[in-house]
């Protein structure tokens, strides 16, 4: 049984500027298999978040191919196969907690009491039960984005996109999520791909980290992690966690040289 989600074979995105062609990603080739934990990782203008946007069907890729649950990104964005979570919660300030979760069950067109269901669910899974009737303003930053990891899941696709959703947060509230993420991924078994800046938090969170060099975007390294499933915050100080982090920013700064 072929358990590939997402497959990128030679993938290129070129853009067309005013001052000439910006070569984005290059020869990327790259699977995704059914409940991996992937992060991008590599150094601004590299291309994590745009190739993050061409599974999501938001870009076009220019050469290559890329397979999303073995249809085109354009066919998975229409069978709803990702949720995506963005580097802002964007939740909208006139709609309560509850209202913005329930957006895009609204849209897909949901009964009334499928929408209050899935919405109490999902609320539970981010630990925010009790706030749906809140509106953004009155949450934590923190608490803005687990609205916003609600919002993806509410209609439960099996890929979830993240494109570093604990970007802008302090380093204690980050840390916080990055566990709740962890216990949120075991218990859905969803497929992530998850875009950061963090060597840590990538090492932490990961199945699998691709490092990526500066532009034009390649994959400099596949590390496949030999950590447990089982991730306490303090195994970051094991010999193990240090050894993978190593591994990573040798990845970043061989990139840097090629």
């Amino acid at each position: 049984m072929n358990n590939t989600i997402i497959s990128a074979k030679n993938l290129s995105l070129t853009f067309e500027t005013n001052d000439g062609p910006v070569h984005a990603l290059q020869d990327i080739n790259l699977d995704i298999h059914k409940g991996e934990f992937v992060s991008f990782i590599g150094p601004s203008g590299c291309g994590k978040t745009t190739f993050l946007r061409v599974m999501a069907d938001l870009e076009k890729p220019t050469g290559g191919e890329i397979s999303v649950n073995g249809v085109s990104p354009e066919e998975a964005r229409k069978s709803r196969a990702y949720g995506y979570v963005f580097q802002a919660a964007g939740l909208y300030p006139w709609r309560t907690i509850g209202g913005n979760i329930k957006l895009p069950l609204e849209i897909m067109g949901y009964s009334k009491a499928e929408q209050i269901e899935r919405v109490s669910n999902v609320l539970k899974l981010v630990e925010l039960d009790g706030f749906e009737k809140k509106f953004p303003w009155q949450l934590s930053g923190g608490m803005q984005q687990r609205a916003s990891i609600a919002r993806a899941l509410a209609f439960d696709a099996d890929i979830l996109l993240m494109d570093e959703p604990f970007g802008a947060l302090d380093e204690i509230v980050r840390d916080h999520l990055n566990e709740q993420l962890l216990d949120l991924w075991a218990k859905t078994h969803k497929t992530i791909a998850f875009v950061t800046h963090s060597i840590p938090e990538a090492v932490y969170l990961s199945t699998k980290i691709v490092v990526m060099s500066p532009r034009p975007g390649r994959i400099a390294d596949v590390i496949e992690s030999t950590l447990p499933s089982e991730r306490p915050l303090s195994i970051r100080d094991s010999a193990e966690f240090i050894e993978i982090a190593n591994r990573v920013r040798d990845g970043l700064r061989e990139g840097h040289n090629a």
